[in-house]
């Protein structure tokens, strides 16, 4: 039994980044020998254990045969007499393909290495045509390396056209979708995910509504720029990946009819589901948009005193989305939550108002302080 660490950590600790997981192949085992080695099955369908000290992956070396449709369509062989050299041939890219043996010699029988020194990210053979999870895979990994100025080759973008006008693509489900897309924007430069399946033509078939806005046309001088401005700036304020996630997706959800249904289909996660509301709430257009009543009445539904990272959420992907708005209302907003977590005054708790009275008369004397702050500001009342 020979024990090999590949994939990503191999290719981040070559790129002197920080290696997040390790995950291991195992050459020359059978599942009995892990199990009889107290390792632990980490999957039903795939021969991958956990370390019974470490838990980390540790799978037995395998090929994969395309025998039907779409990403599930594989046969999986795997046993003692796959090779390294099988297993590795198998992967999506170059970078994604080498190994580590126990004494840190490097295993490079694709090229990974001199991509790596080029800034390329290529395909290993046409198999890459076969899962159309690896167009999510290497968008994702634009979104993560493209900082350093790595790029999709030129064959291998050529492939990517083809995949995405097959019929496979379309069998990719949404919780796969959802789950690549939520991992770039966790990456340095999430915009990038976005930009590679648009260029491909994927985006156009997956996301029709986020590509519809990103579409440029020879009238327009480079929307995809305008439409990733916003999430480019949040980007350098935060690397909470919800924020980033609201940012990337307002303009298309702002244009559906039906937002709550969007955001199912895509199976936002609760929080980006909520940040999404709280976007749109704001953004809605009415004559009192910036009126002191208007503004109260939506940093009560924030709750910031109960929820205040949901809050703190909403600042940082509203300072993305309107820069100058929010430079005009931020002291504004800030006083409306403070005065919001005031204490009743003594004047009214003296008072002979009780129930729906007493909160009427707390909300207007609210809405009087605020209005007060506004004038002395000089923000729009």
């Amino acid at each position: 039994m020979k024990v090999y660490l590949v994939g990503g950590a191999v290719r981040d600790q070559l790129l002197d980044l920080p290696v997040v997981e390790r995950d291991w192949v195992v050459v020359g085992a059978t599942p009995e020998e892990m199990l009889a080695a107290n390792y632990r099955r980490a999957d039903s369908d795939f021969p991958v254990f956990l370390h019974p000290e470490t838990d980390e992956e540790y799978a037995l070396a395998r090929t994969e045969v395309k025998m039907g449709a779409g990403y599930k369509g594989f046969q999986v062989e795997y046993g003692p007499e796959i090779s390294l050299e099988r297993d590795l041939l198998r992967r999506d890219l170059t970078i994604n393909a080498m190994a580590m043996d126990e004494m840190g010699h490097l295993i490079d029988i694709c090229g990974g290495r001199e991509d790596l020194d080029n800034g390329l990210l290529r395909h290993i053979t046409t198999a890459f045509t076969e899962d159309p999870v690896r167009l999510l895979r290497i968008a994702r990994f634009a979104a993560k390396l493209s900082r350093w100025g790595f790029r999709v080759a030129h064959e291998t973008h050529a492939l990517m056209k083809k995949m995405s006008a097959s019929s496979d693509l379309m069998s990719l489900k949404p919780e796969r979708i959802w789950r690549e897309m939520n991992r770039s924007f966790s990456e340095p430069q999430p915009w990038r995910f976005f930009e590679v399946l648009h260029s491909c033509g994927a985006l156009q078939r997956l996301l029709p509504d986020v590509a519809t806005e990103m579409s440029v046309t020879r009238h327009e001088k480079s929307k995809q720029a305008q439409v990733m401005m916003p999430l480019k700036r949040v980007v350098e304020e935060t690397d909470d990946p919800v924020v980033r996630c609201g940012v990337a997706l307002f303009a298309a959800v702002q244009k559906v009819s039906n937002q709550e249904e969007w955001m199912d289909n895509l199976r936002l996660d609760k929080a980006g589901r909520l940040l999404l509301s709280d976007l749109l709430d704001f953004s809605q257009p009415t004559d009192d948009a910036y009126q002191a009543e208007t503004l109260l009445r939506f940093v009560v539904r924030l709750k910031p005193q109960q929820q205040p990272r949901r809050y703190q959420r909403f600042l940082v992907a509203a300072n993305g989305l309107w820069p100058q708005t929010l430079s005009v209302l931020l002291p504004v907003l800030e006083t409306a939550v403070e005065i919001v977590k005031e204490k009743v005054p003594e004047s009214l708790m003296e008072s002979e108002l009780k129930g729906a009275a007493l909160g009427k008369a707390l909300f207007a004397w609210r809405v009087n302080r605020l209005q007060e702050v506004m004038r002395d500001t000089g923000a729009p009342n």
